[in-house]
């Protein structure tokens, strides 16, 4: 099964985001864009692809350790950019209070962890350069990112705590109808600090 490790906003958080992503939408180029839906924004913190389902066991419990040994912490969707010349438009993370510090680089530090996991559970990875994103919008051809990336620096979300790690279930689109999109379904959640 196809996996990844994710911290998911809680669904007041996905409102807030509508609104920017409502301004994008009216953007030149925004019609060539595959528009990812809010019940499946997530920050990514590791990306396992396909895992074996005798490894599943172990890196969920590994996940589970991760999550005990790190405390909640605070987060806000802010700003935004593009990767691949304007392929991929996403909307960025920082902490609470707008800086940042401790609680962005809280999230950095996870997402380290959560790719540690993976290792150790024996999923062979490729390591990327961690950066912060919730992918909001796809194309192949890509658009002039510039108008997109001024709406999003603009957007300061409400900050909130961060209290689980998620591995998720990633079910790629096999209908062929354009437009679709990946479906997400959580395989496991985890309390941080140990709570609940």
């Amino acid at each position: 099964m196809r996996l990844f490790a994710a911290v998911l906003p809680p669904d007041d958080v996905r409102a807030e985001l509508d609104s920017v992503v409502d301004e994008l939408r009216t953007l030149p180029g925004a019609r060539g864009l595959r528009w990812t839906g809010r019940e499946g924004w997530h920050f990514t913190l590791a990306f396992y692809g396909e895992v074996e389902d005798g490894v599943v066991p172990e890196l969920a419990e590994r996940l589970a350790g991760v999550a005990r040994g790190t405390a909640p912490f605070r987060l806000a969707v802010r700003g935004g950019g593009e990767f691949g010349r304007g392929k991929v438009v996403w909307a960025g993370a920082s902490g609470a209070s707008g800086e940042v510090g401790r609680e962005a680089g809280a999230l950095r530090a996870l997402a380290d962890r959560a790719e540690a996991a993976g290792r150790e559970a024996g999923v062979e990875m490729e390591h990327r350069r961690y950066t912060a994103h919730l992918t909001l919008a796809r194309s192949r051809e890509g658009v002039e990112p510039g108008p997109y990336v001024e709406v999003l620096d603009r957007f300061a979300g409400r900050g909130w705590e961060v209290g689980e790690l998620a591995l998720v279930r990633s079910e790629l689109p096999r209908s062929g109808v354009a437009g679709e999109g990946p479906r997400y379904e959580v395989a496991g959640r985890w309390a941080l600090g140990g709570g609940g």
